[in-house]
């Protein structure tokens, strides 16, 4: 039988005083460690000094060397637990999520995505290129040649093809008798746009160039359609028409492209950097970009479904499209500016 080792009084005093020594010696960076974790858990950082905030990984770092000690020599009970709760709570702090979901979507719309928009700023610019030299180009293609309206129209084309009369054009645009057809058509444009959005972004990796393509066919329909509704004498009554709900899903597609060309010039053209490390932050602030993309084009449907059929003139629909037009420019170029902006990659 084995005998039980005899612990007598004074090993036990020893121990204790070990253990209060251990505690007084650092106890005083405890305190304050505990004190910056309490206040930045509440929200109170403007209680704390420029020093405890740049302090707080030291302390933290203090605090688990002092637990793992503490553990090695096997300290009482009561200061393990206080250092493992310290310990967790400040890991959190220095090395945790630095905000929520709320947090989150304060800075994205509080300026994070219209920053990010400025920071590709150069993309913006060729994609708006590419877009208008498409529509250019899908005018006059299907000027010199009307046979090239169902090449670049295709499905869209329904009653709305050369030879129709500027009745038929004029009722697609206004009233009730075409009401069923006009919201096929319109939910049909909102799912196409939506899919060539999420693709010109999704094939930017390919050096940007089918995102440029994209656009360009895109863009082409649209100038065919321009070109038909003003053989007919309905140019600004379509633009109207357009102009409700297409300010802003063109917009979208706009960003999208050049969301999407960005992430590729990142990696035809790393600069300094490794192709992995510029194809990671390009698609940082393009991915950012892409979250608002979404959301004009839920804000899109949203007109296009109703503002569009309850607005029956062409000013009121000119009106809304260009206000839309307005604030899209102000909120994606002129809110949230800083003396430190992000400058164009």
């Amino acid at each position: 039988m084995n005998a039980t080792p005899d612990i007598s009084g004074a090993d036990i005093m020893s121990a204790a005083l070990r253990s209060d020594r251990f505690r007084l010696e650092r106890e005083a960076d405890w305190r304050r460690l505990e004190t910056i974790c309490t206040a930045m858990e509440k929200g109170r950082l403007a209680r704390l000094s420029d020093d405890d905030v740049l302090d707080l990984p030291v302390l933290y770092r203090t605090a688990a060397s002092s637990l793992s000690i503490a553990r090695e020599v096997s300290l009482d009970a009561a200061t393990l637990a206080y250092l493992d709760s310290l310990v967790q709570r400040a890991w959190f702090l220095v090395y945790g999520p630095r905000v929520g979901p709320g947090g989150w979507l304060r800075g994205f719309f509080g300026g994070g995505f219209s920053r990010a928009v400025r920071g590709i700023r150069v993309d913006l610019a060729i994609c708006l290129a590419v877009m208008i030299a498409g529509t250019v180009a899908g005018w006059l293609l299907v000027a010199a040649d009307s046979d090239w309206y169902n090449a670049l129209v295709g499905p869209l084309a329904g009653q709305r093809a050369p030879g129709a009369s500027a009745a038929v054009l004029r009722a697609s645009l206004y009233g009730h008798a075409d009401e069923n057809g006009l919201s096929v058509f319109a939910a049909y444009l909102f799912g196409h746009n939506a899919q060539i959005a999420l693709l010109c972004f999704a094939l930017g990796f390919a050096f940007g160039l089918p995102s440029v393509l994209m656009l360009a066919q895109n863009t082409g329909m649209m100038g065919a359609m321009l070109w038909l509704f003003a053989k007919a004498g309905l140019l600004p009554d379509f633009a109207a028409w357009l102009a409700v709900h297409g300010t802003t899903e063109l917009f979208a597609l706009w960003l999208a492209g050049a969301a999407g060309l960005h992430i590729g010039r990142a990696v035809a053209f790393p600069g300094r950097r490794s192709v992995l490390a510029s194809a990671a932050a390009a698609g940082r602030r393009a991915a950012t970009v892409m979250v608002g993309v979404e959301l004009m084009l839920l804000v899109a449907g949203l007109l296009e479904g109703f503002a569009r059929q309850l607005i029956d003139s062409t000013p009121g629909r000119a009106g809304v499209g260009l206000a839309m037009l307005a604030f899209w420019l102000w909120y994606c170029f002129g809110y949230g500016r800083t003396p430190g902006d992000e400058a164009p990659a």
